[in-house]
């Protein structure tokens, strides 16, 4: 039998678990918060004791997590994890990091980016500040999706960037500046924690330009990057 009439003819073999599975991890990614076991089986079409021991098992092996005490799920950073190794997101934090480097130096201020990983914000690079002092966060971290970077990467910047007196740390302002691909879409958020005392030795306006510089310059990196991959 030819190769392509024996493919023709191959079963279709039906996975239950599987589909169950995926089914429920493509509903969580696009949740912004937690679902519960009854909202996730009647939205996959299941029943909830048809798809309890699948979210046990998703639990187990690290792709989803249950909030204490409210018994929600939602899904893990391990889909994150797993992108890590792949090009895309280890092209764009290659691509971003030495500009970054430069900004730290010129700036005296540390400076991050982030992406939108299942309705949060999580930090996928960091560049500490030079000077003794300075805001440091850990890769990986995570936020909600209501601080300035966030906003960005839901909303956008009309200007440009964004500046916001941040919430939750009295003294430090949020400048945020989008990278946007060659779609026009903004992929990830670059944002200097900005920390305003007698230490501070550039002026919060010069270093808003140079926050907005440094967004079109890795966007522009990153437009250039799949443009010779096309090419």
């Amino acid at each position: 039998m030819a190769e392509d009439s024996y493919a023709t003819a191959a079963p279709s073999y039906a996975v239950p678990a599987l589909d169950k599975a995926l089914d429920i991890l493509e509903f969580l990614a696009d949740q912004a918060g937690g679902r519960s076991q009854g909202e996730i089986a009647h939205t996959v079409g299941r029943t909830p004791s048809q798809i309890f021991r699948v979210l046990q098992r998703l639990e187990r092996r690290g792709w989803i997590v249950r909030e204490r005490p409210s018994g929600l799920y939602l899904l893990s950073t391990r889909m994150l994890e797993l992108a890590n190794r792949q090009p895309p997101l280890r092209g764009l934090i290659a691509l971003a990091i030495g500009p970054m480097r430069e900004l730290t130096e010129s700036i005296r201020q540390s400076c991050n980016l982030s992406v939108l990983d299942a309705g949060r914000v999580r930090i996928i690079a960091h560049v500490e500040s030079p000077e003794d002092f300075g805001f440091r966060i850990r890769v990986g971290a995570e936020f909600p999706i209501d601080t300035p970077a966030g906003q960005l990467l839901t909303d956008g910047a009309p200007s440009g960037y964004l500046r916001i007196d941040d919430a939750l740390q009295p003294g430090i302002t949020d400048l945020v500046a989008p990278v946007v691909d060659s779609s026009n879409n903004t992929v990830a958020a670059i944002t200097v924690p900005y920390i305003a005392t007698t230490f501070s030795t550039v002026p919060i306006d010069t270093v808003v330009a140079v926050v907005r510089e440094l967004g079109e310059r890795v966007s522009s990196r990153l437009q250039g990057n799949a443009a010779e991959k096309s090419g």
